[in-house]
């Protein structure tokens, strides 16, 4: 008989590990379709918020607008200084240009001055006539500048007649006419050289009498 103490050594096989497949890691990254879509949607949200045609853009635009009617006044002053208290006065203008094209040279080099930032007029060039030019505001020709406080200057209005109190002066859907600055608005030059700031109806009343005819862009 064998013994527990039988010197042979039993044979002892390893067991089989059995196989377990090993897993590939999730992917946690985006897919280039997803990148692209992010992509649009930032420059979307980007255009809404500063593009050329956005509330804030349009913001700065008037301001730079009202910078421009501030040096348009003071060509216009000193024209009316030479022309005792009489504004520029052009009696077959039929546009604003046709009007005011007798400020320049004398009295402004500056063509810039009549091109609103805020729309896509043409620049103009600098230092010649604009008789025959398109400029990008309203004119109301026939004032003087001993009378008060009335209405010079505007941006691009949406026709030429007079407006009351609250009614329709600049475009409210951001097509023209009346919309240099979209539907945000725009700006009035008065006699005074005061400036005023509106939406696009009007904050008081814009009729003018029959030596007064306003010049609008055509």
């Amino acid at each position: 008989m064998r013994n527990s103490g039988d010197s042979r050594s039993r044979s002892v096989r390893p067991k089989a590990f059995s196989k377990v497949p090993l897993s590939r890691p999730a992917c946690s990254g985006f897919s280039l379709v997803e990148l692209l879509i992010t992509l649009a949607l930032l420059i979307v949200m980007s255009v809404m918020l500063w593009g050329f045609g956005s509330p804030s853009n349009q913001q700065k635009q008037k301001r730079r607008c009202r910078e421009n009617l501030q040096k348009l006044y003071l060509a216009m002053e000193i024209y009316a200084r030479d022309f005792q208290g009489d504004f520029p006065f052009v009696s077959d203008a039929t546009t604003p240009a046709g009007a005011l094209h007798v400020l320049v040279p004398k009295y402004s080099v500056d063509t810039s001055i009549f091109i609103c930032p805020g729309s896509k007029d043409a620049a103009l060039p600098a230092g010649e006539s604009i008789r025959n030019r398109h400029i990008s505001y309203s004119y109301y020709m026939g004032r003087r500048a001993d009378k008060g406080s009335e209405v010079l200057l505007s941006d691009e209005q949406v026709n030429a007649q007079s407006k009351a109190l609250q009614t329709a002066v600049f475009s409210a859907n951001g097509k023209a006419p009346g919309n240099n600055h979209h539907e945000f608005g725009g700006n009035f030059l008065f006699t005074d050289g005061r400036l005023e700031t509106s939406s696009a109806v009007s904050p008081f009343d814009l009729s003018f009498g029959p030596k007064v005819v306003l010049l609008n862009p055509d």
